[in-house]
């Protein structure tokens, strides 16, 4: 079983995508927090002072034991609370198993710093629909997601809980125009955002959340 795991670690450290990712927004300079980072594996090219979020308290304790800051805890409870504030938060696979999704962008906000972004990872049905007739492109649709987006509902999902995009695309190039040419076949984007400012959530609607969130 460890060896398995290792091998996560290996992997993340060899994917030229997290590279470029990595590289393209110096995060390894700069506190992140990864929210659903499993073992933790993606931590230890982050900044110091960046911290993991799990549900596995068997993933927390494996990052634990490998000098990591994986913390034990579900980021859509009330009762999960940092006290840290971060320069990047980064949730990779994880915006398709949430039960809030909306509730969850709207949360998250506050662990921010000034000028900080949201790096959002989540597989997405393409474009070239024909494309799903093979498994690769089918990653989207897996049986465990609860949530399922295009590249556009994924963009207006962000927009109506006030976030900014700045940029959606695969990352699998750092040329910009590549990467954005081959978007409609892409199963799986990143979402760079940061808070709207001018946002305003109407009081009608917050009373509408609060009394749903109170309903489950």
């Amino acid at each position: 079983m460890s060896e398995s795991i290792e091998q996560r670690f290996i992997n993340s450290a060899k994917s030229k995508t997290f590279r470029n990712i990595v590289n393209n927004f110096g995060l390894g300079k700069k506190t992140v927090l990864d929210i659903g980072c499993s073992y933790g594996e993606l931590l230890a090219h982050f900044g110091k002072g960046s911290v993991g979020v799990t549900i596995s308290q068997d993933e927390a304790d494996y990052g634990k034991a490998k000098g990591l800051d994986v913390r034990y805890g579900n980021i859509e409870s009330d009762a999960f609370i940092l006290n840290e504030k971060f320069d990047v938060i980064y949730a990779n696979n994880l915006f398709e198993h949430l039960l809030s999704p909306h509730q969850f962008l709207i949360r998250i906000k506050k662990y921010l710093k000034p000028g900080g972004i949201l790096i959002l990872g989540v597989p997405c049905i393409p474009k070239m629909v024909s494309l799903l007739r093979f498994k690769k492109f089918r990653g989207s649709l897996a049986l465990a997601h609860i949530n399922f987006f295009t590249r556009e509902t994924l963009i207006r999902t962000v927009e109506k809980a006030g976030w900014k995009p700045t940029a959606v695309r695969g990352f699998h190039f750092l040329n910009m125009l590549v990467d954005l040419f081959l978007n409609p076949i892409y199963p799986h984007f990143y979402m760079v955002a940061f808070p709207d400012p001018n946002f305003q959530y109407s009081e009608k609607r917050l009373k509408e959340l609060a009394g749903y969130a109170d309903k489950i």
